[in-house]
């Protein structure tokens, strides 16, 4: 489907209501500003990000399925892609789906942590910098960071042999957890805090407070930092500052090319 700037307003301005709703719940002290710091750099990211970043990464996708294709399937044949190969492909659709999406975020952990070492924090620094975190804060990727972690997550999936169009279903559900997860609220989910991530739970890996640096790298399912040793929530206790002590520019043009300027 071919983004529409009617669309994204329109999304834009339903989520700006959701969440300033749900914001409301939380204590007058702990509520951000309509126009909060970093606000419009981010709309500008709310635009840039579908139409601009989000070509980048579907052509690069591209470039790197083809040769995995090539190798995976022994030919190019768009048909096969999308439907897979061997064992994989043969499962029903929604546990296809359901692989794809512990496989991904299992990837996904892995290269969180990689953009968070010395070679790659220029890309990720700048999802970051934002000082006021909120739904809004989500779309401030920078697009090389967007690629890289889209090709990680694509290719063992193509390789592996499953059907693509397994994931279509619950793309639109990730895209609002992602949104959701950087939510300003103290929400987890009780029992289930440990299992499916949460706005508590990433906003501790947002933080710029020391205790919580480097920590719950996960997108979807804890369990992984749990695993590896990285899963930090403090029982009863939310993080109160956010950002980056790496000097990092303000305006979408100036994070844009901030990994290419710096040094």
């Amino acid at each position: 489907m071919i983004p529409t700037l009617t669309g994204f307003a329109a999304a834009f301005l339903l989520l700006m209501v959701l969440f300033r709703a749900l914001e409301w719940l939380r204590p007058a002290g702990q509520r951000l500003p309509m126009m909060r710091a970093g606000f419009w750099t981010d709309c500008a990211y709310w635009v840039f990000t579908p139409f601009a970043t989000k070509v980048v990464t579907r052509l690069t996708v591209i470039a790197v399925v083809i040769p995995v294709a090539l190798i995976a399937y022994g030919k190019l044949d768009r048909d096969l892609i999308e439907n897979g190969f061997g064992p994989a492909s043969r499962l029903p659709l929604w546990l296809q789906g359901v692989l794809i999406i512990v496989l991904s975020d299992f990837v996904s952990y892995w290269m969180h942590r990689l953009f968070h070492g010395r070679r790659l924090w220029a890309f990720h620094v700048v999802h970051h910098s934002s000082v006021a975190l909120d739904w809004l804060a989500a779309v401030r990727v920078q697009p090389v960071n967007d690629a890289i972690m889209r090709v990680a997550s694509v290719m063992p999936v193509v390789a592996m042999g499953f059907a693509p169009k397994a994931a279509a279903g619950v793309a639109p559900i990730l895209t609002f957890m992602a949104i959701f997860i950087h939510a300003n609220l103290d929400w987890d989910w009780g029992p289930l805090r440990g299992v499916i991530a949460s706005p508590r739970f990433h906003r501790w890996h947002h933080t710029s407070e020391e205790e919580g640096r480097d920590k719950n790298f996960a997108g979807i399912f804890p369990v992984w930092d749990i695993l590896f040793g990285t899963y930090y929530m403090p029982a009863g206790r939310t993080p109160l500052r956010f950002g980056t002590d790496t000097p990092v520019p303000q305006s979408l043009w100036g994070q844009l090319v901030y990994p290419f300027r710096r040094g």
